[in-house]
């Protein structure tokens, strides 16, 4: 114990500056690669929730989900999916604010921690999913993903609000 208390500073391996250096620049690549990316597939995927051909793509799953079955009655098929479409743009956009309002950022991926988590739930109530000819298993299955970086980029953008000094955030 007394060795260790006394040991040298400088008899420890120092990490080489340059791989510190690359590191963060992966570290940066990789948050802004999984933040954007993120914002451009739920762009894409929310607006073609618009058309009809998504709207009656999506229909096995909604209609199944008792979580999203009650669209339907409400606004219709095409409606119901225009509502979704509206909750996947309007997350994107909110992460989208994380340089200027990471707690808009974080409001965002949380919501679409909650747009993954949805679709996951699709597998366990969609009759058939699980069957190797239904296109929609493995199809959903990249959400796990999806949802993984959206809990990253929220951890992330509450962690940049966090160091907002107090002022700021009012």
């Amino acid at each position: 114990m007394r060795m260790l208390l006394n040991q040298d500073i400088h008899s420890l391996p120092v990490l080489d500056d340059k791989r510190l250096v690359w590191a963060d620049r992966l570290d940066s690549i990789g948050r802004g690669t999984l933040r954007y990316g993120l914002v451009a597939l739920m762009l894409l995927w929310g607006a073609s929730k618009f058309t009809t051909l998504e709207a009656e793509g999506i229909r096995p799953l909604v209609e199944h989900s008792p979580l999203l079955s009650w669209l339907y009655p409400v606004f219709g098929v095409q409606g119901g999916s225009e509502v979704i479409g509206v909750i996947e743009m309007s997350a994107a956009l909110l992460i989208c604010t994380r340089r200027w309002k990471p707690a808009l950022a974080a409001i965002g991926s949380l919501l679409a921690c909650g747009t993954f988590l949805i679709t996951l739930s699709f597998l366990a109530t969609t009759p058939g999913i699980w069957d190797p000819s239904n296109p929609f298993g493995g199809f959903i299955m990249k959400d796990l993903i999806l949802f993984g970086a959206a809990v990253y980029s929220s951890a992330e953008a509450l962690r940049a609000w966090a160091s907002v000094p107090a002022r700021v955030h009012r």
